[in-house]
Parts: C-alpha cells; structure tokens; sequence
C-alpha cells in the first residue's frame, strides 16, 4: 500500500495540477509569498486564479522554477503580468538563453510547444540556500531529465521539491539521451543524490505528494535500468509523450492535423531519424498513434483522435 507522506508545514500549498501543467508549490505566511513552477501557457488564467486564492489578498513576491521546460514556466508570463514587481528566478544554465529569448535553445520551438517569453531576474544557484515559508531550503543541481534543472530541499522536516528528478513512479523523458548524450548516468547520479538526502515527503512535478520515498526511488532505477538496456524502448517513450502531451493541449484534433504537428515537430524528427528510420516517417507516426490508443491514452473515432 502506499505510504501516506507526512502533513506539509501550513505554510506550504500544493496545488497539484493536470499532466499539460506541472504542480505549482506556494509558499505563504512567512515573510515573502514565493511561487515554484507555474504550470503550462494553456493553463496561465487558471494558474494566476489559484495562485490569487491562496494568497488571499497578498501580492506574490517571487517565483522560482525547477527547469524551464513548458510544462514548468508556461504561466511566468501571466504571473509576472499580474504582479508586475514580482522577482523571477530561474537555474543558471540557461541565463542567456533566457535573456536573449531564444525558443530553439530553450527547447519550446523543438518540441512543438509554447512558452511566452517571460523575464528572469536572478539565478537560482546549486550549492545555496534560500529562506522559503519561514525554512532554510537548499538548492541542488539535479542533472538527468533537464541538465539545468533543480532540486530544492528542506531538511528540518525533509521536504523535496524534486521536479521531474523523481516522480512516485518514475521520472521524466531524459531529453539529452534523445539528443546522443549519455544522460541516463546524470538520472542515476540525481536519484543518489536523493537517496543521500533522505526526505520523508516529496512534491514532484507531476502527481500527488508522496512518502514511501526509498520504495519510489527503487522503481525509478529499475526504470532507469531498463532505457540504459533498451535505449530504443526511452526513444519510443519519449515520442508517445511528445504527441500525448499535444493531445492533452488540443483534447482530440484530425489524424491530419496530428500528421501536420508530428512532421513540422523537430524533435520528432530527430526521433525518426536517429532510432526508427527503418519505416518512414509515416508509418512511424502511425504506430506511435496506435501504441497511444492501445494503452488507452488515446482514442480514435473515424479520422479524429481523442484524449484519453
């Protein structure tokens, strides 16, 4: 059975999100309101009304993101659009990226996702601590699924706010390793790092709070154990997320329109290119919508595709 984690301090609001967006974690009743993650473009009005109703009146002071994937940073733009004296900060990887809006670099034109550019006031550094809620909170580096990405800490209660480094079970895509970098040792080096910190209670990116943290950490190197066995089975995972992250965004879309997505989608055509480029890209788009349906994470009428 799993195991209930321990009560949040009071002065932590989770509020745990739909897949298309990442959980937003609020800090409030000790000195400055603080935001981590907030959500994807597409859920940004939601985001600010949630984030509004639980400050109760109070501005929100600052916002930290984890990574700087979509799914992450989406509603910095509306949140800092609210708040205009809001204080953003994000890793330092990519600071310039960043700065100078590149949508390529920071992965959104690749993936076939939005992001409106939003402004990043300092860096969130591995290695310091911030005050959060009234608590010390240390940053960690945690490399594997972002190579920017972060941990952030609390070891009085052994709080982990671990992003997409650890879910209950699993972890995210490792982009790199879609690249032809070797990143699943980054996976495997962050997991330690958790292990060695020893929460009793994580917030992930994705899903509820969560105890139980060694049996979790157990599923994700067997996870992890697998793609390194199989890297061609982390490709094929990495697609059907891909498109099931578009379909949580469109809810059903033509077969047509998700051929044009999938084809116009450059990191799908790295996929094609460098694991499956056996079939063409077309009977390749075709089992990948097939895998989705037969698992019952889509659902096909005719010539439309549903979420499921």
């Amino acid at each position: 059975m799993p195991i209930e984690p321990p009560a949040l301090p009071p002065e932590i609001t989770v509020f745990e999100r739909g897949w298309l967006s990442a959980n937003n974690v609020l800090f409030h009743g000790h000195g400055a309101t603080v935001l981590v993650d907030s959500g994807y473009c597409a859920h940004a009005a939601q985001t600010v009304a949630l984030v509004e109703s639980g400050l109760q009146g109070r501005p929100l002071d600052r916002l930290l993101n984890t990574h700087l994937h979509s799914d992450h940073c989406g509603g910095n733009a509306a949140l800092q659009a609210r708040w205009p004296r809001l204080i953003t900060h994000i890793p330092p990887g990519q600071w310039d990226q960043v700065q100078a809006w590149d949508p390529v670099a920071l992965s959104y034109e690749p993936t076939g996702q939005d992001c409106p550019r939003f402004r990043a006031d300092g860096r969130l550094m591995p290695g310091s601590e911030l005050t959060l809620g009234g608590s010390a909170w240390q940053v960690h580096a945690a490399p594997g699924h972002d190579p920017h990405a972060v941990l952030l800490f609390e070891p009085r209660a052994r709080v982990l706010i671990s992003g997409d480094a650890l879910w209950e079970n699993g972890f995210g895509v490792v982009f790199p390793e879609l690249d032809g970098a070797h990143a699943f040792a980054d996976v495997g080096a962050t997991l330690d790092l958790i292990e060695q910190l020893d929460p009793l209670t994580v917030i992930p990116g994705h899903g509820s709070v969560f105890g139980g943290v060694p049996a979790a950490i157990a599923r994700a190197r067997r996870r992890l154990a697998g793609f390194e066995a199989d890297p061609i089975k982390h490709a094929r995972h990495a697609a059907k997320v891909l498109l099931k992250y578009k379909l949580l965004e469109w809810q059903q879309a033509p077969l047509a329109q998700v051929q044009a997505w999938l084809a116009a989608t450059p990191y799908y055509a790295r996929l094609h290119g460098r694991y499956f480029a056996d079939r063409s890209a077309v009977q390749w788009t075709a089992e990948m919508v097939q895998e989705l349906v037969d698992g019952g994470a889509a659902r096909r009428e005719g010539e439309m595709l549903h979420n499921a």
